[in-house]
């Protein structure tokens, strides 16, 4: 069994990275009221995790290339222990998003090279085997992160959450040393640091508007201002990559029109699947009572459906063109999504069910589906770089979709309330409808109406972005028309 242990080393940092993601989902009502922050702030607590992921992603794995992947991992392993427990001890909500982000740096550190020390730890059928456990770990860790939240913040209080993770990485720590080997890429480059500081620039200020958006209008100078600066430095990191002799990406892998297709669905795909969690979460819990456990419960049919569905009808799925497994797949996370629109004000969690498992059912058939396409799409010297980018578009997807749906989420909320209670929508939306409705009891029925209109706007939208993500793809991973050949001319008349 010692051979499978680099596998575990890497499989428990891959969990945990992961976990993160979404373990946070069903604390967020507590941490709202511990910390006395906004709707705002919640959405940056989860936000701002995926978005430095996202934007450091590429970077860290040309980092690993160069100075050694195993002391990368390593390093990413120390700095989110670092990161987690000071995350656990943040006073305040500045400081906790902060921590969160470099909680994010040593994410993406880990997160860049889990592939390659799978590739180099093993050969043959073992590798096959090895790259499928890590697979299925990924899965499992969406389903995981919002019970194991759940049940660490009813039984010891949301700063567990992030406590953890001290024991897990000190473990992974110590079974990385003992059994995985140093590796590097003798042909790697250096780094691109005005890619990766125009791209992070480009991505914050972006979800940064999108943010103020929702909170202060999409008129207000600050949210236009930060948009126009989001453009200028992705014009800017255009620039830089179509000049640098090392690029962060090549844009020459957009010349594929496949390839376009699967970074458009992998976008897509964490924005209408996963990006609406959190709001649904502050309903289940703020609305309808339920504990953080049961409310991590009620969130499971999609994970376990989508575990179902990777797993059984994934021994199949391949012998289908990818364009049908991902343009399908999207399509029924559209379809799931338009189902949850279904919620009113009268609603109780059930009703998230089938719309839950029709996503989920979706995401089973995307996830095995877009790794290999993105392969397929590119020549293979270029394999490792479209991995990366397909892990930024998935991370940057849920960064951008949490934004989005979270304006969407507070304006659907304040249009459904009274005029004469719309100064209501900041609280309700930070989770404290359960003391309004306390002060107020009289206001149930207005609070689970106002509710409901947000949270339909929300998954409405997620919908559209899921069935526009399955047309897309559809469309763009098409084969490419056969040219035919030229007609020969005709001899010239004597």
């Amino acid at each position: 069994m010692r051979k499978w242990l680099p596998l575990t080393a890497v499989c428990l940092g891959a969990f945990m990275l992961l976990v993160d993601v979404t373990i946070v989902t069903v604390a967020l009502p507590d941490m709202a009221v511990d910390m006395h922050t906004g709707f705002a702030g919640l959405q940056w607590v989860m936000d701002i995790y995926a978005l430095t992921l996202a934007a450091l992603l590429l970077a860290a794995g040309a980092l690993a290339d160069r100075a050694g992947r195993r002391r990368v991992y390593l390093a990413g392993l120390g700095l989110f222990a670092l990161a987690s427990l000071a995350c656990g001890l943040a006073d305040g909500p500045g400081a906790l998003i902060a921590f969160r982000a470099v909680q994010g740096l040593g994410a993406a550190a880990m997160f860049a090279t889990t592939m390659a020390l799978l590739n180099g730890a093993y050969q043959g059928r073992d590798r096959g085997v090895a790259f499928g456990v890590w697979g299925a770990v990924n899965g499992a860790a969406a389903a995981a992160g919002p019970i194991v939240g759940g049940l660490l913040t009813e039984h010891f209080g949301w700063r567990w959450i992030f406590f953890v993770n001290l024991p897990v990485c000190a473990l992974a720590v110590l079974v990385t040393l003992k059994s995985v080997g140093e590796s590097r890429d003798p042909h790697a480059k250096g780094l691109d640091l005005p890619g990766t500081v125009t791209f992070t620039a480009a991505a914050g200020c972006v979800t940064y508007a999108l943010i103020r958006g929702g909170e202060n209008g999409w008129t207000s100078g600050a949210t236009l201002g930060f948009f126009v600066l989001g453009a200028v430095a992705l014009v800017s990191f255009l620039v830089v990559e179509r000049r640098s002799a090392r690029p962060m990406l090549d844009l020459g892998l957009f010349r594929s029109r496949a390839f376009v297709g699967i970074m458009t669905a992998a976008l897509l795909m964490s924005a209408a699947a996963f990006a609406y969690f959190l709001y649904v979460s502050m309903w289940l819990q703020s609305v309808l009572g339920m504990g953080p456990v049961a409310a991590g419960l009620a969130l499971v049919p999609m994970s376990l459906a989508a575990f179902v569905v990777s797993a059984v009808a994934g021994r199949h799925l391949h012998r289908l063109p990818a364009r049908y497994s991902v343009g399908g797949g999207m399509l029924l996370i559209g379809a799931g999504a338009l189902l949850l629109a279904l919620v009113s004000a009268d609603s109780s969690w059930p009703v998230l069910v089938p719309g839950l498992l029709v996503a989920g059912a979706g995401v089973g058939a995307v996830g095995p589906s877009l790794a290999a396409a993105a392969m397929d799409a590119v020549a293979p010297a270029r394999a490792g770089m479209a991995g990366g980018a397909l892990n930024t578009a998935r991370q940057l997807g849920m960064a951008l979709g949490i934004a989005v749906l979270g304006g969407l989420f507070h304006a659907g909320v304040r249009s459904g309330l009274p005029s004469a209670a719309r100064d209501l929508a900041d609280p309700l939306t930070s989770g404290q409808a359960a003391a309004v409705i306390g002060r107020a009891p009289r206001l149930e029925g207005v609070v689970e109406a106002a509710f409901a209109s947000g949270l339909r706007e929300t998954f409405v939208v997620a919908g559209v972005l899921g069935l526009a993500g399955g047309l897309l793809a559809l469309w763009l991973m098409r084969p490419a028309a056969a040219v035919a050949p030229a007609p020969a001319e005709a001899p010239a008349a004597l």
